[in-house]
């Protein structure tokens, strides 16, 4: 079977707009390059499972996203609309860097399985385990154990945004709490509500195909009776309250829900938002107080912030 790959060369900020452009458009798989997030790689070797050395010859300084596409009749009117769509990108307020696409021929009869040596078994909490299916791994006492296979939306859960979203509800979420996960993509953290002791968690997301994705790691990880995955626009489609909100999506829709949130929130609620590029965490923080929320926490990782806020002022 013959291949395309679709290089991306762009920034940090843009890096899940384009991943999502990119799935948008079929893309069967990811790999991302980033020298901001390699350059981590000598002072917290830990935070790797596994590292291509050619990546640490890189002489580009922006991110890089490789989208793998069947080859197919529609391909290139594909490939100009995901060049239109990267075009976008600044409508956005986000840096899309160089913006440049390129395509390439793979020749190999059996792509999927070649990515496989980047996924291995990686702890992402205190507690959490994200595994691939086909790896074994050996539970620790209080470990708790979610399987995502890379090759589906949106990645495998291992991001750092996840990864802080996951810290944060393992610190938030007690047993029987209700949980909203607003952009869920592939479920992880819906998934992880469950299985930390939430007994009604509602995951939405505007994309189909991650609505079905969702549902199918909903099933696989044996908490289809206590999540529902849903289609919907953000909070459009609640009823409610939550003691806890998450949203892992990008800075300016976490504006947009600020507004909104506190009629979701339960009084002692928490609402969870990460996505936030450094550079954006002052503006996202000025509109969460805006509209009544008094930031409690942040944690940062790489090039992304994680806020965690609750109904107050910020003098209380």
């Amino acid at each position: 079977m013959k291949w395309i790959e679709v290089q991306v060369k762009t920034t940090t900020e843009a890096v899940e707009t384009v991943t999502n452009i990119l799935y948008e458009a079929g893309a069967c798989g990811l790999v991302i390059e980033d020298p901001k997030d390699i350059s981590h790689f000598e002072t917290d070797n830990e935070k790797w499972d596994y590292i291509d050395p050619s990546l640490l010859e890189s002489e580009f300084e922006g991110a890089i996203i490789k989208g793998y596409f069947e080859e197919s009749e529609d391909l290139i009117d594909i490939i100009e609309l995901i060049k239109d769509n990267i075009e976008m990108i600044p409508s956005y307020q986000l840096d899309k860097g160089l913006g440049e696409v390129t395509t390439s021929e793979i020749e190999d009869q059996d792509w999927a399985a070649t990515w496989r040596k980047y996924y291995k078994p990686k702890k992402i909490g205190e507690k959490i385990v994200i595994k691939p299916s086909w790896e074994e791994y050996e539970k620790k006492e209080e470990e708790i154990i979610i399987e995502m296979d890379p090759g589906m939306a949106f990645g495998t859960g291992t991001h750092e945004t996840t990864m802080m979203c996951v810290r944060q509800l393992e610190k938030h979420i007690h047993q029987f709490d209700t949980v909203f996960d607003i952009g869920t993509g592939t479920g992880v953290l819906a998934i992880a509500s469950a299985k930390l002791g939430a007994v009604n968690t509602i995951a939405i997301d505007l994309d189909q195909d991650a609505v079905s994705v969702a549902k199918q790691n909903v099933v696989k990880n044996g908490v289809s009776n206590t999540v529902q995955v849903k289609y919907g626009n953000l909070l459009d489609i609640i009823d409610g309250k939550a003691n806890v909100i998450v949203a892992n999506i990008v800075a300016d829709i976490i504006k947009i829900l600020s507004e909104d949130i506190k009629r979701f929130l339960e009084d002692d609620g928490v609402f969870i938002s990460s996505g936030i590029i450094l550079d954006k965490v002052d503006d996202v923080r000025k509109s969460l107080e805006e509209n009544g929320l008094k930031v409690i926490d942040e944690i940062n990782l790489g090039e992304w912030a994680c806020l965690v806020s609750k109904i107050g002022k910020i003098d209380e």
